[in-house]
């Protein structure tokens, strides 16, 4: 057998492998899916990219190990289909994320993030009512304000001078422009009842499962952490298309050894 037939053999085994607790982690949180909205928004992903690894892993190992050239053949069609797909992703993680900052304010240790910096597409997303109501389950239920909540003996100014994530920044405490006044971390005395500017502000509440989490500056938040983790992936992406790439040009190269050694035993 060529060296080409071992390389992809061995590789889609390793996948083979790999996707078994992929696939395995799907079908538990599809059990498990009836508590929250946040874990039957991941059930379905999990479960797709499990299968299909399991899938295109068995194509390019029973194809190049059994020298079976029809399922070599669908296993570089798929494998050609997600390099396509991930250099397309990767092109439009950058185009999206490219906009978006926070905004640096006097005598605080945190930013403060405005939904209106960020690409229409992705504000878009946010604003669509069903995905931001899992998404603001995922929040709630993932405790993303437990640290602040904790820390009622914080004063002003130390909170002040803290470093909060994007998230906890928009979503655990009202904008700085609402004039609060500080009780603790997610505790805030409105003062008299003005009219704000800001309709955040209208939109805060103390109690702990609300908060920010229906504020602009909570999706905002959301934005600036999926802006951060988008650009790691395009990185990461980057070099798995170089390594998938490798092994596509494996690929053809034991297509070509299985056609030579089926025209070889021909009579």
């Amino acid at each position: 057998m060529g060296v080409s037939n071992n390389l992809v053999g061995l590789l889609n085994f390793v996948a083979f492998v790999f996707s078994i607790p992929i696939f395995g982690a799907g079908i538990w949180l599809g059990h498990k899916a009836a508590t929250t909205d946040c874990e039957k928004f991941l059930e379905k992903p999990v479960i797709a990219l499990g299968l299909f690894l399991i899938i295109v892993s068995l194509l390019g190992l029973v194809g190049a190990c059994c020298r079976v050239n029809w399922l070599l053949w669908i296993y570089l069609l798929f494998m050609f289909l997600l390099i396509i797909l991930l250099f397309c992703f990767t092109i439009f993680a950058f185009v999206v994320t490219h906009k978006g900052v926070g905004e640096v304010l006097s005598g605080k240790g945190y930013k403060e993030y405005r939904l209106g910096d960020y690409s229409n597409w992705l504000q878009k997303r946010v604003n669509n009512t069903k995905n931001w109501t899992k998404i603001k389950s995922c929040l709630i239920d993932g405790k993303v304000c437990r640290g602040l909540n904790g820390e009622n003996h914080t004063t002003a100014s130390q909170f002040f001078a803290k470093e909060l994530s994007p998230i906890q920044s928009g979503c655990c405490k009202p904008p700085d422009d609402c004039g609060f006044q500080y009780v603790s971390p997610t505790v805030w005395d409105k003062g008299d009842p003005t009219t704000p500017t800001n309709s955040d502000c209208s939109a805060w509440n103390n109690s702990p499962s609300v908060l920010c989490f229906d504020c602009q500056s909570c999706k905002a938040g959301v934005l600036q952490n999926l802006k951060r983790d988008w650009k790691k992936a395009a990185i990461v992406n980057i070099i798995m298309l170089v390594f998938l790439v490798v092994v596509y040009s494996a690929g053809c190269c034991a297509f070509k050894n299985n056609r030579m050694e089926i025209y070889r035993w021909k009579p």
